[in-house]
């Protein structure tokens, strides 16, 4: 197998970890703590285990989500048409840029995929543009027509 098609194994404190911060943390004054106890572990467990699994790369990222629109920004769903043997290149091309929340492959003629998040909506334009002239590839712009909230969670 591949590094990229190997199964992670993941501890039964990670597993509880991940799975439970994927539905967010409470408003409270101490979250982590909150989280943790509903976990029946330490918070400085539940801290160090999120601070390991961010820094070997099984998280990309943890933070909150703010929705960019609502904010006065911009926000956007982009797609790329990506030949196979030059994919790597580009997708790491794209996801330098600070704009660019999330990047993923799809089995589709538009087989890359990124959501674009902007402090200001000319900066889907902007960003757009840049992608463009540094990657060589055309970026497909599909701004939402209508917001539908899904709760997406990926068990482990």
């Amino acid at each position: 197998m591949s590094a990229q098609t190997e199964a992670l194994v993941f501890t039964d404190v990670e597993r509880a970890v991940i799975n439970r911060l994927q539905l967010g943390l409470p408003l409270t004054s101490r979250p982590y703590a909150d989280v943790a106890a509903e976990l029946g572990i330490s918070e400085a467990t539940l801290l160090v285990t999120l601070t390991r699994l961010l820094d070997n790369g099984t998280l990309t990222r943890f933070g909150p989500m703010f929705h960019a629109g609502e904010l006065g920004g911009g926000l956007s769903l982009a797609a790329m048409r990506i030949t196979e043997d030059d994919f790597d290149r580009v997708a790491e091309q794209v996801n330098r840029f600070p704009e660019v929340a999330h990047n993923y492959r799809r089995e589709h003629e538009l087989n890359m995929w990124f959501v674009l998040a902007c402090e200001q909506p000319q900066g889907i334009t902007d960003t757009i543009d840049a992608i463009e002239r540094t990657t060589g590839y055309p970026v497909f712009n599909m701004p939402k027509e209508e917001e539908f909230h899904v709760s997406l969670h990926f068990p482990v």
